[in-house]
């Protein structure tokens, strides 16, 4: 038996000798996406966004509000004598947002007249404008607690009150997994998984349906003992060897080079990836035996593989996405492998929280058996079916 797998491997190397295409979609691109994200992100979260002010009230409150908000990390002022210039700024794209502090602002504040204070955010650009909106409203209420205890310390209240009043409850936060706010942290431990595992179900789909497709599939078999099990299994061992080397490359990378903070052991998270590149790849098998059609089974492998970063969890909870999807979430190798990095990279709960995923992931290897006889028959025919 041992003997045919191993022939089907040499042939399979051959065909990569072949095929650049292989090495280009599989080890470049990981490399690429590894380079490109951990260097896009590795300021970790984003800073100087620039905010436009148009200063109408050129006041020492107002000089003051801008200095504040231009010296937080977040922010970088760039002022404005126009408020029109400023809009069109906006609208292409200079600048995340910005505010019109309205003449007779200072005076207005002194007087207890409540100014308005306006501020406009380009919440196109998601990150960006989100960031600016809550930078700006936690400035603005900042100004508004030191005007509050300039008022109150002139009437003589003491210290201990005039906190009591301006901040009546103390908020004491504590982020759990990522306390310096590092959006690397966030979104690369799920987004670099995420996209191994979509290029291990489109390298498997691409191997195995373009034996049908340029017909060869029954030098497959003869080179396999007319075996479809020692052909998939000698064909799903080389690549099998490339992406888990490619996963546990990335886990090391994640873990130990970048020092992403884990509770847990990175050697529990290269089982995790282990498991994430064999689910992958039978998610990949079955698609190719469910529809023996290349170009089609690439196009439902891509959906899926991008359909799962949505359903994941790690942008949006699954809980609070409706019910119909929180069960669809389950078909999706990427879920279990965020709730197996929950639990030991954010948690340390070890094997007692997350054995249900390796369970889960396990399940997953299992599909390919159920319609392995139809591409056997696919196989052994040259059943291809063409667009």
């Amino acid at each position: 038996m041992m003997k045919d797998i191993w022939q089907v491997i040499r042939r399979e190397i051959r065909i990569f000798r072949a095929r650049p295409v292989y090495i280009l979609a599989s080890v470049g691109a990981m490399i690429f996406n590894t380079v490109f994200y951990l260097t896009f992100m590795q300021d970790g979260l984003p800073h100087d966004l620039p905010v436009g002010i148009v200063d109408c009230d050129r006041s020492s409150t107002s000089r003051s509000f801008c200095q504040q908000l231009d010296a937080t990390q977040l922010t970088g002022v760039v002022y404005y004598d126009d408020i029109h210039l400023a809009r069109r700024d906006m609208q292409t794209g200079r600048l995340t947002a910005y505010i019109v502090i309205p003449e007779g602002f200072n005076d207005d504040v002194q007087a207890s007249r409540q100014p308005h204070l306006g501020y406009y955010v380009n919440s196109l650009y998601f990150v960006g404008g989100a960031l600016s909106y809550a930078n700006i409203l936690q400035m603005v209420n900042l100004t508004n607690g030191a005007v509050q205890r300039q008022f109150l310390r002139a009437r003589g209240v003491n210290e201990a009150e005039i906190m009591a009043r301006i901040q009546p409850i103390v908020l004491d936060a504590h982020q759990i997994g990522n306390t310096t706010t590092n959006y690397g942290v966030y979104l690369n431990s799920v987004i670099l998984p995420g996209v191994l595992e979509m290029i291990v179900i489109l390298i498997t789909v691409y191997a195995v349906g373009s034996e049908l497709k340029y017909g060869t599939s029954r030098h497959l078999m003869q080179t396999a003992g007319g075996s479809i099990v020692k052909a998939l299994a000698g064909k799903m061992a080389i690549y099998g060897l490339i992406f888990t080397f490619l996963g546990i490359t990335l886990e090391l990378i994640l873990y130990h080079w970048m020092h992403y903070p884990i509770r847990g052991s990175v050697g529990w998270m290269c089982l995790a990836i282990l498991l994430l590149v064999a689910a992958a790849q039978s998610i990949g098998l079955f698609i190719i035996e469910l529809i023996p059609n290349l170009r089609l089974a690439i196009s439902v492998s891509a959906i899926f593989s991008v359909f799962a970063f949505s359903v994941a969890g790690f942008t949006l909870p699954v809980e609070a996405m409706p019910a119909g999807l929180q069960g669809f979430s389950a078909i999706f190798p990427l879920r279990h492998y965020y709730l197996f990095y929950v639990q030991e990279a954010i948690f340390g709960s070890g094997f007692a929280g997350w054995w249900k995923e390796v369970v889960h992931l396990l399940i997953f290897t299992g599909l390919p058996l159920l319609l392995m006889r139809r591409l056997e028959d696919a196989y052994i025919n040259q059943r291809y079916e063409r667009d």
